[in-house]
């Protein structure tokens, strides 16, 4: 059995120590009554009339509510070209969260590798391990994280197919840099990804697998890694991306046993009509990026007030049928409800909504739903 299997719950009234990463680099803690760990997934989201500071500086108090109220990991995704969304450097937002929290794990939700050579993820992943020791993960895409012609501007290139193709031999140069054990021989053997073990005792991110299809299930599977999927945008995939993960899976030097998490929508409010003017602005901001419009995220009252057409509607209908939303009893019955159907191992909550005010009021509202208890950071 892997050093790294430990039990998954907590009572109630779960210390900080208890909740804490010690000796389990993967797996979680569920607290008070949440069937698995939660965690939070950031896409820094600028609302119309805000800026990019100030989205990033919402970051900075959402991860510290997050720790604080029990919350195990947060992550923050790749994403390009995009003016409603401020995380296209996950690795430089991740070592400002890092100078501002204690406990919590941080990691990418994803880094899209293909965009990247993989020694410069390995080195930003090395750097960030260094600053906070024991507390990051390294979740990766293969997707490009935005469109066609931002892809080929970044990896100057137009053959964006092979890319996507070539992952798995990302994936294991990325992973031998990050252990530094490339066979003698070979061409890198004499390369080093510093800061990394050729400085001092081995110790590196776990790598994660994530994916909205079955191709990165397979492989995490196969690979014996952890797998996120993407829930909140790929709904209808989620249970056959799961079932071929486990189906798939071979134990590991890393884990003994398929460790899945889900990244969902959800937004709670105190009340049900304030939760669903919230999560509109959202669907109306995915709508004009999946039509070619992208743009600031909406105000709930420009969102009220947005006249949908009749495929407009049904589109915005279908996105918020997948996003957990209202009173707080309700969303935690929503989160049961989908834990139970997919057999998650975590859930993964991205709240995204025009104001941060409303982000880091649902991300408490529904840790008060389950009990989560109030934990000292500078604790464990």
């Amino acid at each position: 059995m892997s050093p790294w299997r430990k039990d998954r719950t907590v009572s109630e009234t779960g210390t900080q120590a208890d909740a804490g990463t010690a000796g389990d680099p993967i797996r979680g803690r569920a607290l008070g009554t949440a069937p698995v760990p939660l965690s939070v997934l950031d896409l820094v989201t600028v609302g119309s009339g805000s800026t990019a500071s100030r989205a990033l500086a919402t970051s900075v108090e959402l991860s510290r509510l997050a720790e604080r109220r029990g919350y195990h990991r947060h992550w923050v995704a790749e994403h390009h070209s995009m003016p409603g969304v401020a995380s296209s450097s996950p690795a430089v937002i991740l070592a400002h969260l890092a100078a501002h929290t204690r406990r919590i794990r941080l990691g990418s939700g994803g880094v899209m590798l293909p965009n990247h050579a993989p020694l410069v993820i390995a080195e930003q992943f090395g750097t960030l391990e260094a600053l906070a020791p024991g507390r990051v993960d390294l979740g990766l895409g293969r997707a490009p994280g935005t469109d066609g012609a931002t892809a080929a501007a970044l990896r100057r290139t137009d053959m964006l197919n092979e890319g996507a193709d070539d992952f798995p031999e990302q994936l294991s140069e990325l992973t031998r840099f990050l252990d530094d054990d490339f066979p003698d021989g070979h061409p890198y053997a004499r390369i080093h990804a510093v800061p990394g073990p050729v400085q001092g005792p081995k110790g590196r991110p776990p790598v994660w697998l994530l994916g909205s299809s079955g191709f990165s299930a397979r492989l995490a599977g196969l690979l014996g890694l952890p797998f996120a999927f993407a829930h909140h945008f790929s709904a209808r995939n989620t249970i056959p991306a799961l079932d071929l993960y486990r189906q798939s899976f071979r134990p590991s030097a890393v884990l003994d046993e398929p460790y899945a998490l889900i990244g969902v929508g959800a937004l709670a409010a105190d009340d049900e009509k304030e939760a669903y003017r919230q999560v509109l602005t959202g669907a109306l901001s995915m709508l004009r990026l999946r039509t070619g419009r992208p743009g600031l995220i909406p105000t709930p009252e420009e969102a009220e007030t947005y006249a949908f057409s009749p495929a407009e509607r049904e589109f915005a209908d279908g996105w918020l049928a997948n996003v957990v939303h209202g009173t707080p009893d309700a969303v935690r019955s929503g989160l049961d409800e989908l834990r139970k159907r997919t057999g998650a191992d975590e859930l993964m909550i991205t709240a995204n909504a025009h104001g941060g005010e409303a982000r880091l009021r649902s991300y408490e509202l529904i840790a008060d739903a389950y009990g989560l208890p109030v934990l000292d950071p500078a604790r464990g």
